[in-house]
């Protein structure tokens, strides 16, 4: 899924009856969540604001945006059930496209679908953490700043795996965002390498030492026969 720069949600920005997803019909009033499990395989159900813990040990979780995965907003002012938005595309280190349901009024009416709208990451430290979001009636971002807890991605949890494989160190530090991250993953690896001899080195020196020759009479007949 990560590999992918972009997917196409099948349809036109904007809601309208019997619109379908896919092969499925959706129904002319539509909630974030229906829509964000059908495009996404991500097969939670509940409240929006329920998916992330929900995710938890079923599907991976991260702060990193990828095609293909669900944007989990907070619960905030007036959505009180939080929000459930699919990523169809990576724009920039700051710009989203996203597709989700029930978000804009459009032509007046809610439950609509809306597809590829933008959502900017406005977050202090560009983490994600909080984004604006195109409104339609407006035709331009939204004023609100909304939180988002993070992005639940379409595969088993796994610390240690990146696109289905071991991490490597190179692909650690690609995807590190800052200089500090990077350079604390170059130390981790460091010392993960310098370990094993580590180890050997203390066993060494815990070892006891060896009577001399001098005070073993019977080692140095032995000793004698073997040269």
């Amino acid at each position: 899924m990560g590999a992918r720069s972009t997917i196409d949600f099948n349809g036109e920005s904007g809601g309208g009856s019997g619109r379908s997803v896919g092969a499925i019909a959706l129904p002319p009033y539509l909630q974030c969540v229906p829509y964000a499990r059908q495009v996404t395989g991500v097969n939670i159900y509940g409240d929006a604001h329920t998916w992330w813990s929900q995710a938890e040990g079923r599907y991976a979780r991260g702060r990193e945006p990828k095609v293909g995965a669900v944007m989990a907003f907070r619960p905030f002012g007036n959505s009180h059930l939080g929000h459930v938005a699919a990523v169809s595309k990576i724009v920039d280190s700051r710009t989203l496209l996203i597709s989700h349901a029930n978000w804009s009024p459009i032509n007046g009416r809610r439950g609509q679908i809306e597809r590829n709208v933008r959502a900017v990451d406005v977050s202090p430290n560009n983490d994600w953490s909080q984004v604006r979001v195109w409104f339609a009636p407006i035709k331009a971002l939204g004023g609100t700043a909304w939180p988002v807890t993070g992005f639940i991605y379409n595969k088993k949890p796994g610390a240690d795996k990146f696109g289905g494989e071991k991490i490597t160190k190179p692909q650690l530090i690609k995807v590190a965002r800052t200089a500090e991250e990077k350079s604390a993953l170059v130390k981790q690896f460091a010392a993960k390498s310098r370990a094993p001899a580590a180890k050997a080195e203390a066993r060494v020196e815990a070892a006891p030492p060896r009577a001399p020759l001098s005070n073993d009479p019977i080692g140095q007949i032995i000793a004698r026969k073997r040269r």
